[in-house]
């Protein structure tokens, strides 16, 4: 798993992109775990059950790195600046729709596949510091 963001976005925007992204993975059936529980018994929520890389990118390699998701056929969830503007789920898939993905304005991207796959696509990029 990658999470690739933007790396002109505020601090806040790039922590809220790698959440909403990584939800969308999270969604893929396996992806958890099971839930946490402390010696008190209270049980938490379960997490996703392997590491999540983290790279960041100017604008020109967030669209590379689209052009590599789709030809090497991995799951990835996108998220695009217009959604910083939304409020509800369905705005977020109303302003995605509305726009051809060649010309979607990508600030995060989320990937799932094979590892070797993966590696591909975010070849060059740099992790986030």
């Amino acid at each position: 798993m990658a999470v690739v963001i933007r790396e002109d976005l505020r601090v806040w925007q790039k922590l809220n992109v790698t959440a909403f992204t990584m939800g969308g993975i999270a969604g893929i059936p396996g992806m958890l775990g099971k839930p946490y529980e402390d010696k008190d018994g209270r049980t938490y929520l379960p997490m996703i059950r392997q590491p999540v890389l983290v790279f960041s990118a100017p604008q020109e390699k967030m669209r590379r790195t689209y052009e590599r998701a789709l030809t090497r056929g991995v799951s990835f969830s996108v998220y695009t600046e217009e959604l910083f503007e939304t409020s509800n789920d369905e705005d977020n898939r109303a302003a995605v729709r509305n726009v051809r993905g060649g010309d979607l304005n990508l600030v995060g991207l989320a990937l799932y596949g094979d590892r070797k796959s993966v590696d591909q696509i975010v070849k060059g990029l740099k992790l986030h510091e």
